[in-house]
C-alpha cells in the first residue's frame, strides 16, 4: 500500500498525486534525486498554518479561557504530538529519506516525521480543501478534545513551554537548580523554569529532567490562568 491507497481507503481521493507524495520527501532525499523530486519544506509551511487554523477552530467551541485554549493548542499541535499521530496512522512508513538519514534513525525522529505530518496536512489543503484535513484530524485530534486532560500522556513540557514563549517572541527558557535534598541514592531535585530572568513555574522530581518537566508544566499552568 502507498500513500495514495492509504487515502483513498479514508474516502479521499486526490487530484494531485505528485503533490501528495511530495508531503513525504524529506530534503535528504530530495538532495539525492535534485531533478527528479522536490522536497516537502513548502508543503510544510502550508500545513503548520492549516493545522493551527483547525486545531484553533476545534478548541474554541471548548469555551476555554484565550490562555488555556492557547495551551492546549500547544499541547496538542506541539512536535511530539504531531509524530504520535503519524506513527499512530502508520505514515512514517511512506516517508523518503536520503541514505544518511536513513541510517542515522531520521524515520523515528520526531522533528522530521511532525514535519511530514504537517506537510501532509498542507498538501491534502491544496489538492482537496479544508474536508480532507478534518478528515485526518478528526481521526487523531478530536477524539483528545473530549478528554483534554490525556493529551498530557504524550507531552514534552519543557518542549512546548518553549513553543509557548516563542510564539510572538524569541525569548527562551532556562532552568536553574533551586535544590538537591534526600540520600544519595533517592534524591529530590527542586528545579525553576525561568524566562527573562523571572521565574515562571517551579517543580521538583527525582531527577533534574523530571523536575524541569515538572516546572514547565507548573509555568504552563500558571501561564493559562
Amino acid at each position: 500500500m502507498d500513500i495514495i491507497e492509504w487515502l483513498k481507503d479514508r474516502g479521499i481521493e486526490p487530484n494531485d498525486s505528485r503533490l501528495i507524495r511530495q508531503a513525504f520527501v524529506h530534503s535528504s532525499y530530495a538532495n539525492e534525486h535534485k531533478k527528479s523530486v522536490k522536497d516537502n519544506e513548502r508543503l510544510e509551511f502550508m500545513g503548520d498554518a492549516v493545522l493551527q487554523l483547525w486545531s484553533s477552530d476545534a478548541i474554541y467551541p471548548l469555551n476555554l479561557s484565550e490562555g488555556k485554549m492557547t495551551a492546549l493548542r500547544q499541547q496538542l499541535v506541539c512536535e511530539k504530538a504531531l509524530a504520535s499521530y503519524a506513527r499512530e496512522m502508520g505514515l512514517n512508513r511512506f516517508l523518503l529519506l536520503g541514505q544518511g538519514e536513513e541510517k542515522n534513525g531520521g524515520r523515528e525522529r520526531d522533528a522530521i516525521i511532525a514535519d511530514m505530518f504537517e506537510a501532509m496536512l498542507g498538501a491534502l489543503y491544496l489538492d482537496q480543501g479544508m474536508d480532507a484535513v478534518s478528515n485526518i484530524l478528526d481521526e487523531v485530534i478530536t477524539p483528545r478534545l473530549a478528554h483534554p486532560e490525556q493529551s498530557e500522556s504524550f507531552h514534552d513540557y519543557k518542549t512546548v513551554l518553549q513553543e509557548y514563549v516563542q510564539a510572538d517572541t524569541r525569548r527562551t527558557v532556562s532552568y536553574e537548580m533551586v535544590s538537591e535534598s534526600g540520600p544519595s541514592n533517592s534524591p529530590v531535585f527542586v528545579m525553576n523554569a525561568v524566562v527573562d530572568g523571572l521565574i515562571m513555574g517551579t517543580g521538583e522530581g527525582r531527577s533534574k529532567k523530571q523536575a524541569e518537566q515538572n516546572a514547565a508544566k507548573d509555568a504552563l499552568y500558571k501561564m493559562a490562568k
